[in-house]
């Protein structure tokens, strides 16, 4: 339950909605309490009449007849009350769930943005979906559901177990003797529950992870004829998934039975013990009516305890998966608040960078100076560590030893975010939206006109080609430009890079899946146009 802690700051905020709330699930209870009255005495009036030797059987009709209908317009109108005070229920209690549902994804996905790139080289993109979706859904039944079905049980025994004392403490001791037994049950099998509920998580983020590798690399796949071989991979796995599930399942299959039985043996204790009572002249026959109508409005609060219970663990063992990941903190922070300007000569100084998780040294001792206007290429081998020179530069990552500054000024002691605008960098690995040539285009400047896309396009290299297709800019290009080839999507990448006009273009090995012609006409325009006064490094 220590997980759930993190939410109290969002009750805080809807704490007006969630007072309201139980205030509605009170009033739905009080309106509920008298209706099982009204009936009793329904029950001890036709007792009376009947034995009531005076009255003649029209009379005994008569008189039945008008209790009848008064009795029965306040049952009514009460039943009427209650639901009308349970819609009000849910409409406090359910929608704060979905609000609060929404404002925890924000928060998640808003940390998922300022976290360091080594936190997604450590992690699967299936894990971090699964826990703002899957982890997140079952946080919000404990928002909701769980909260609304525990308060009433509370309500309903704060409310009903005084009412039934006051009628007869005997027939009430052995009604809910019953009642400890299951509360024992509850608290055993809960531990249980617990684990194995973020067990079943855990596996679930590992279908997820499968899922999205195999949709992203189906092209690979497809090549390699693997297809069965991943198929087989994932139906392991959702094998362990369905047993894992299944134990969770046997634990609430035992559990659920043993509560019926229980609330049961209540009804049973009741009519017997109510019976011997009514014979023995303490209490009347409509009270045993009143007490059967009591326990069973008991029934399905506590019916429902077993299953709030297992929302609860449930809700536990996700929060705290998604704890693990809200209480990762940023390796790369933005030092100051004020805006910077980021203008001036890149100094790479004894530039170092070790890799943490590895332990390999990327890069050692690099210096080198590009001055305004000018324009430095490095060439090496795959792995030379020409990315991780741009990472670095971009701060993505930070240097081991070493310094770079822009400008004279040290990059981490300027505005992270300033610096990174500042830098139009087309990375190796061409990253596309699925979605139109022209909104991928346009991400890289927030608020761009149509010209100022067909400008970056045709600096690029990419307009021709773009006009050739059958709607042009608004072309949808499918998941990760799946639907272009490799030249088109580092041509297109390119043009999201220049339309933001940056001071700094930083080009990672961006044109190999360029002929020589292109290539050779794409650099030519970048150098006589758009760097003439800014520094560039091509890797």
């Amino acid at each position: 339950m220590k997980a759930l802690i993190h939410l109290n700051k969002y009750f805080w905020n809807y704490r007006y909605r969630l007072i309201l709330g139980l205030i509605f699930i009170f009033i739905s209870n009080i309106f509920g309490l008298y209706p099982p009255i009204y009936i009793g005495e329904v029950f001890n009036i036709i007792s009376d009449a009947l034995n009531e030797k005076s009255y003649s059987d029209n009379q005994v009709q008569s008189l039945i007849k008008n209790q009848l209908s008064y009795y029965v317009f306040l049952v009514l109108a009460f039943a009427m009350c209650k639901g009308l005070f349970m819609f009000f229920m849910r409409q406090t209690i359910i929608v704060m769930s979905r609000m609060i549902e929404y404002d925890l994804k924000n928060e998640i996905y808003d940390h998922y943005q300022k976290l360091s790139l080594s936190f997604y080289k450590r992690n699967k993109t299936g894990d971090l979906m699964n826990r703002i979706s899957e982890d997140v859904s079952r946080v919000r039944m404990f928002l909701g559901p769980a909260i609304l079905y525990s308060t009433n049980l509370l309500i309903s025994i704060a409310l009903i177990i005084p009412k039934m004392a006051s009628i007869s403490p005997k027939l009430t001791l052995y009604a809910l003797s019953p009642l400890p037994i299951l509360v024992i049950a509850i608290y055993k099998v809960s531990s249980v529950m617990n684990i194995k509920s973020e067990i079943v998580q855990r596996q679930l983020s590992k279908l997820s992870s499968i899922s999205q590798e195999t949709f992203s690399g189906i092209r690979v796949i497809k090549s390699y004829n693997q297809e069965n071989f991943v198929q087989n991979q994932f139906m392991d796995e959702a094998q362990e998934y369905k047993q894992k599930n299944l134990d969770l399942i046997r634990v609430n299959a035992l559990f659920f039975p043993l509560m019926i039985l229980l609330i049961g043996l209540s009804t049973l204790f009741t009519i017997y013990i109510g019976g011997l009572e009514a014979i023995a002249g303490h209490i009347q026959v409509g009270d045993i009516a009143t007490f059967v109508i009591y326990v069973n409005m008991l029934t399905w609060p506590v019916a429902s305890l077993g299953w709030v219970t297992s929302i609860v663990q449930r809700s536990a063992a996700s929060q705290k998966r998604i704890n693990e990941f809200l209480q990762e903190k940023p390796e790369i922070k933005n030092p100051i608040s004020e805006s910077s300007n980021i203008f001036g000569d890149i100094i790479f100084d004894k530039v170092s960078y070790t890799y943490e998780d590895t332990g390999i040294q990327a890069i050692k001792n690099i210096s080198f100076t590009i001055k305004q206007g000018e324009t430095l290429g490095i060439i090496g081998s795959i792995g030379s560590g020409k990315s991780t020179v741009a990472e670095l530069l971009c701060r993505v990552s930070d240097v081991t030893s070493g310094k770079i500054s822009i400008g004279g000024e040290n990059i981490k002691n300027v505005n992270l975010y300033d610096l990174r605008s500042s830098i139009g960098y087309v990375p190796q690995d061409s990253f596309l939206f699925s979605d139109s040539i022209y909104n991928n285009i346009a991400f890289g400047k927030q608020e761009c006109t149509e010209d100022e896309v067909i400008h970056a396009a045709k600096k690029a290299g990419i307009y021709n080609n773009i006009k050739q297709f059958k709607n042009q800019f608004k072309t949808i290009i499918g998941e990760r430009g799946i639907t272009l080839s490799g030249g088109q999507k580092q041509r297109l990448s390119i043009a999201r890079a220049l339309i933001r006009k940056p001071k700094f273009m930083l080009l990672d090995d961006s044109l190999s899946a360029v002929d020589t012609k292109t290539e050779e006409l794409i650099l030519n325009k970048l150098k006589s146009k758009v760097i003439t006064t800014r520094a560039s490094l091509f890797l």
